[in-house]
């Protein structure tokens, strides 16, 4: 399937048998899942037909065109843009039949369980725990940093399987239910006045064999494609010109000439144009994803929007004065997506401080730009081949 005059003939199709104007939005979602209109990348029968990820914008365009709903893809983006690409890379064909669709039409929120408050940005000193148990394993242990956990149906977890093997060695991947009884989500409220974060403790909860993602010892490879993913999806997604932080500070200059001086307009202009090379620069790593799977690029880019998000929130704070000190509402709430963007230029201040930390620390991402994107030598790691049992901690 290489031809978009076919997609648009097959999404015609999907119009015309489902309208949106009379379709329940769910059965019309269900609906292009099954004609493989959902990502049209991914293999016929799991919401696809094979084709060059590039023709997706066919089948958008035409479907945004006839008001079609899309599946909310800032509310599910962790399954789609991190649990979706690791199902399918690892998953048995009962996992993928089992978890795609309802991941992509929003039916079942996914959250990531990885980071560890004893793990720090050393995501493979993980301590959380899994015992073979039969059939089943038994997970006992605390993650912290979970987006969504509070919505979320199923979660995307590693766990060490093996302490006596080194840290990158003895970890394991699996899919963990969210209601087992041993889940207990609590939320983390942040400077923004939200808890859109939480910690989740793990207290004998029992995953079943058939929910493993890839071999047990092997946690860390399979967890690589979920950490390339996750850093494309935040750091590479696709914005028109002056899209994300940058556009509401442009609006404020042009809108508020009163607020102008030569200093800021100096700032505004580099800052204007790092965010268009970096986003000419995502829409260039999106194509090169058309010929397979992302690779440490990604690191860059999440690297790139970081920092401008929290350049570019922090000279529209300051050229608003002292409106930008004024902040909208502390309320204690827990959001159903994650807005880097939204509310005021308090919010926007705020929330970007996270941007260095979330999938991935900047400090972490600068190593594995350094190593393998640039070649440069490795840091020295001494505890890369000791036993994990015998870490200090």
């Amino acid at each position: 399937m290489t031809d978009a005059g076919e997609l648009r003939r097959r999404t015609h199709e999907l119009l015309a048998a489902h309208p949106p104007a009379t379709t329940d939005r769910l059965d019309f979602l269900r609906a292009r899942f099954d004609a493989g209109l959902a990502w049209v990348h991914y293999p016929e029968g799991l919401g696809g037909l094979g084709a060059p990820r590039s023709l997706q914008a066919v089948v958008d365009e035409e479907l945004a065109a006839a008001g079609a709903p899309d599946n909310d893809p800032r509310r599910i983006g962790i399954g789609l843009g991190m649990a979706a690409p690791t199902v399918l890379r690892y998953g048995t064909d009962e996992q993928k039949a089992r978890f795609l669709r309802p991941l992509w039409t929003g039916e079942e929120v996914w959250c990531q369980l990885f980071s560890e408050p004893g793990a720090g940005s050393d995501l493979a000193a993980l301590g959380t725990r899994a015992v073979r148990d039969g059939d089943s394993w038994v997970i006992d242990g605390q993650k912290v940093w979970t987006s969504s956990a509070h919505l979320a149906r199923w979660a995307i977890l590693i766990a060490r399987t093996d302490p006596d093997a080194p840290k990158h060695a003895g970890i394991t991947y699996f899919i963990c239910d969210m209601t087992d009884p041993g889940v207990e989500v609590r939320p983390l409220r942040q400077i923004t006045g939200e808890a859109e974060f939480n910690e989740v403790f793990l207290t004998g909860v029992r995953i079943p064999d058939s929910h493993r993602l890839g071999e047990v010892g092997d946690g860390w490879r399979v967890a690589q494609t979920t950490l390339m993913n996750e850093r494309v999806s935040i750091g590479g997604m696709r914005l028109p010109r002056e899209g994300g932080m940058i556009g509401p500070v442009a609006k404020t200059w042009r809108e508020r000439p009163e607020l102008r001086s030569h200093d800021l307009h100096q700032r505004l202009l580099k800052l204007w144009i790092e965010a268009e090379v970096s986003r000419l620069t995502a829409e260039r790593l999106r194509q090169q994803l058309n010929a397979g799977q992302p690779g440490y690029e990604g690191s860059g880019m999440k690297l790139a929007f970081a920092r401008l998000n929290q350049e570019i929130s922090g000279l529209e704070v300051e050229l608003r004065g002292e409106e930008g000190l004024l902040y909208d509402d502390w309320t204690m709430r827990r959001p159903e997506l994650v807005d880097f963007t939204g509310r005021d230029a308090g919010y926007r201040y705020l929330r970007s401080k996270g941007n260095s930390i979330e999938g991935g620390t900047s400090e972490v991402l600068l190593n594995i730009v350094a190593e393998r994107v640039l070649g440069l030598p490795a840091e020295p790691r001494t505890d890369k081949d000791v036993p994990w049992k015998d870490l200090a901690r």
